[in-house]
């Protein structure tokens, strides 16, 4: 009987993914939940030793707007969006390597968060291939469903002007 190691029982790497995405010699974009925040990094690998060349966590949107009182929805579809968004345009404006998407062991339900992630990158202006139909309506993307009121616009605009 073959042990597993101990970071694929606690659920934290799928090591045959790894692999692949290390075999691939591209950097990644790293996109991780937490109970409180999204957690996004722009990786590159050598010889299996991760570098980290750009992270950011949705606390940041409350510097481009985000209310205070609607900080407890940092983790929500809106704030995955206005994340991935941010990370885009940042990778743009830093001329660096356009990235493969490295989920890890989430799971991906269609309409979800992550696919608001990724729809936030493709805005910005990234190359990565996904069904339309797996994205989140607009109303959801752009906060309607929210308890707390956010101004979307005002927020997705001041990213955007990112250059």
């Amino acid at each position: 009987m073959k042990t597993l190691k101990r970071r694929r029982l606690e659920f934290k790497t799928d090591y045959n993914k790894r692999i692949k995405l290390l075999k691939s010699q591209r950097p990644r974009i790293v996109f991780r939940r937490t109970n409180k925040y999204v957690i996004v990094q722009y990786v590159t690998s050598y010889e299996a030793q991760d570098k980290v060349e750009l992270g950011l966590n949705s606390k940041i949107l409350l510097k481009y707007g985000w209310p205070e009182s609607a900080k407890g929805s940092l983790k929500s579809i809106s704030a995955c969006y206005l994340t991935g968004l941010l990370i885009g345009k940042l990778i743009i404006s830093k001329k660096l390597t356009a990235p493969i998407v490295d989920l890890g062991m989430l799971r991906t339900n269609h309409k979800g968060k992550v696919y608001a992630f990724l729809k936030g990158l493709i805005d910005a202006g990234l190359e990565i291939n996904c069904k339309e139909e797996a994205f989140p309506e607009s109303t959801r993307i752009s906060g309607e469903n929210l308890k707390n009121d956010i101004e979307f616009k005002k927020i997705k605009s001041k990213i955007e002007s990112i250059k």
